[in-house]
C-alpha cells in the first residue's frame, strides 16, 4: 500500500500498477508500514545518516510523529550526570573544613591551661644521630 500524507489524512488508495515499480533507494522517509488493529493505522519510520529518529503515525484522520529514543544519547546524558555528581562529591571532599590541630582549651584544676588534643612536647632535646632517629632506635641503658 502507498500513502500519500497531507493535512486532511490519508489519500484514497491507488489504483493497482500493472508493472511493479523498483524498490527506491533508501532515504531519510522510509516505506508505509500498515499496523493491525481497529481503526486502521499505518506507520512511517524516518531516519537520519541509516538511524531511526522517529515516525509518522497515521490514524483515525490524524498524523502523529512519535520520537524514537537514541540510546547514544542517553548514555552521554547519563556519562554527563555522573561526571558531574562525581566532580561535586570531589569538590565537596576537598572543601570539608579539617579539624583544628588542638582541641578545646580549656582552665584545669589550679589555674593550668589544658589543651586536648596536643601533643606533648619533647622532655630534652633529641641528642641521637640520625640514623637512629630514622630507625626510631633508642640506647639500652639509662642516660643522665
Amino acid at each position: 500500500m502507498i500513502a500519500i500524507v497531507n493535512p486532511t489524512g490519508l489519500a484514497p488508495a491507488p489504483r493497482p500498477a500493472p508493472v511493479p515499480a523498483p524498490a527506491p533507494p533508501p532515504g531519510p522517509i522510509g516505506p508505509v508500514l500498515e499496523l493491525p488493529g481497529t481503526p486502521p493505522a499505518a506507520l512511517v519510520p524516518v531516519t537520519h545518516e541509516g538511524r531511526p529518529i522517529g515516525a509518522f503515525v497515521l490514524s483515525v484522520g490524524r498524523v502523529r510523529y512519535r520520537r524514537v529514543v537514541d540510546p547514544d544519547q542517553l548514555v552521554a546524558a547519563a556519562a554527563g550526570a555522573f561526571a558531574v555528581a562525581a566532580l561535586t562529591a570531589a569538590v565537596a571532599v576537598a572543601a570539608r573544613r579539617r579539624p583544628p590541630a588542638i582541641g578545646t582549651v580549656r582552665m584545669g584544676p589550679g589555674g593550668w591551661v589544658s589543651l586536648r588534643g596536643a601533643r606533648l612536647p619533647a622532655p630534652r632535646p633529641d641528642r641521637r644521630p640520625w640514623w637512629a632517629r630514622a630507625l626510631r632506635a633508642h640506647r639500652l641503658v639509662v642516660e643522665r
